[in-house]
């Protein structure tokens, strides 16, 4: 969409409406920022109808990147009835034991970033049917890391979620709410 010097653009998702600040992310680039991260009907309601379009899959494990997926992976493993969820880290921490990493490129962020494993998360990982669920997905940089990620691991991918599909890049299968524009100079 050409990017007509708006400041806001007005979502509706669920039967929700959000006005989204509008903020320009490279040349020529700029994405309605969404932001699920302390909105809590919004996480409550965008949860519950993925729930619901993800109960015909077996699960194990609900997957996704840190850190604006959060909320939303623990209140959708609660409507699944999952005892854990696992989240990817964006940075090797200190506690973590052997774990394990996997370089990705982002649309939000500059240069490349990592998704980082534990490795008791890879144990519990290892040989399960996981669901990748993320807030927004874009040009598909973060799940590819994951899908990348959780070969390694030895999971299998039986779902890809996300409350947002962002613009047109990003062509596999995903199971989303609503659609988001990505605005450009032409």
């Amino acid at each position: 969409m050409k990017y007509d010097g708006r400041k806001t653009y007005v979502l509706s998702v669920c039967g929700l409406t959000r006005e989204l600040p509008v903020v320009q992310v490279a040349d020529g680039l700029w994405i309605a920022s969404f932001v699920m991260l302390g909105d809590v009907e919004l996480v409550n309601v965008c949860a519950a109808t993925l729930a619901a379009r993800l109960t015909d899959y077996k699960i194990d494990y609900l997957v996704g990147p840190e850190a604006k997926v959060v909320p939303l992976l623990q209140v959708l493993a609660t409507f699944l009835g999952h005892k854990r969820y696992v989240v990817c880290r964006k940075s090797v921490k200190a506690y973590m034991q052997n774990p394990l990493v996997e370089k990705v490129q982002s649309i939000t962020t500059t240069g490349k970033q990592e998704l980082v494993l534990d490795g008791l998360d890879v144990q519990r990982l290892s040989g399960r049917k996981v669901a990748i669920v993320d807030d927004v997905v874009s040009t598909g940089g973060s799940l590819m890391g994951l899908e990348a990620l959780l070969g390694r691991v030895g999971a299998e991918i039986v779902c890809k979620a996300a409350v947002l599909k962002e613009g047109d890049t990003y062509h596999g299968d995903l199971i989303y709410l609503a659609d988001l524009p990505v605005f450009t100079r032409d």
